[in-house]
């Protein structure tokens, strides 16, 4: 699998790279489950578990009677759905195989590989769920309409980009402070679970309150996406170019840390 020729030309080592991409990504799908359709129930079931339990607090507290003029239950799957994809991702990528892994001996395998594959397979897990849970949804129930299907699958990709871009950041601090580094990626993913705005909309927010959520890229994109999804619904406090600018930013600082990472890292540091 992992044969290398110094003589090979551009468009074969494109080609074997390519293959590594493609093996690595459904390595990572594997990984959890034996079978990746159990790993995709797995992933549904979670998604729907989450879409009910946020429904019935909503309907409790009577926040659904403020929500966008729609269908409330896809108001609630697109914060969902881009929470998830978001975090998931973020996570696969923390965890993907860095300089110091058995797994880099076998040229020409490297870190990139390892993180486009990682980011791969929490797409390909993510896209599949939402695929399922759209589809039984529209045909048990009905009604899923969105104004403009582009946009909504773009920041769906945002929400999956961004994660990843914030992932090869802790990849990359991994290894020089572990335990510091997994405190503040928990801690993040607990703050999404508010600050990512999947419960609220922006524009009916206050204004004191918006400063709580700006600074995630994540609250912009379901902002956005809800933007797209619903006809009734125009964001004001919101941009696309945030979360991009935000992962371009992060996965430049995450790829030169990590290059920088590689260089100096040692399996003996993390030897007890």
């Amino acid at each position: 699998m992992f044969k290398y020729s110094s003589q090979q030309n551009g468009f074969s080592a494109a080609f074997n790279i390519l293959r590594l991409i493609f093996h690595n990504t459904v390595r990572h799908v594997r990984k959890s489950h034996g079978s990746p359709l159990i790993g995709l129930i797995t992933n549904i079931s979670q998604a729907i578990i989450l879409v009910a339990v946020f429904s019935f607090m909503m309907n409790i507290l009577g926040i659904s009677r403020n929500s966008v003029r729609g269908d409330f239950i896809l108001f609630i799957m697109t914060g969902i759905f881009l929470f998830l994809t978001h975090n998931k991702t973020l996570g696969d990528v923390a965890s993907a195989e860095s300089g110091t892994s058995p797994m880099m001996q076998h040229a020409p395998m490297n870190t990139a590989i390892s993180i486009t594959s990682a980011a791969l397979s929490a797409l390909y897990i993510q896209f599949l769920s939402v695929a399922v849970i759209l589809t039984v949804y529209q045909l048990g129930w009905g009604g899923v309409e969105f104004q403009y299907l582009p946009g909504a699958f773009a920041m769906f990709m945002m929400a999956w980009f961004s994660g990843a871009a914030i992932g090869t950041v802790v990849l990359a601090a991994k290894p020089w402070a572990p335990e510091f580094v997994r405190v503040v990626q928990t801690l993040y993913t607990r703050a999404n679970m508010f600050t990512s705005g999947k419960m609220f909309l922006a524009n009916a927010m206050p204004g004191f309150m918006l400063a709580f959520f700006k600074w995630n890229p994540l609250f912009h994109t379901i902002d956005q996406a809800r933007g797209y999804t619903f006809v009734n619904y125009n964001p004001h406090y919101s941009s696309p170019l945030y979360p991009l600018m935000f992962s371009l930013v992060f996965l430049t600082i995450g790829l030169l840390a990590e290059f920088f990472t590689r260089k100096r890292a040692s399996a003996s540091w993390s030897a007890r």
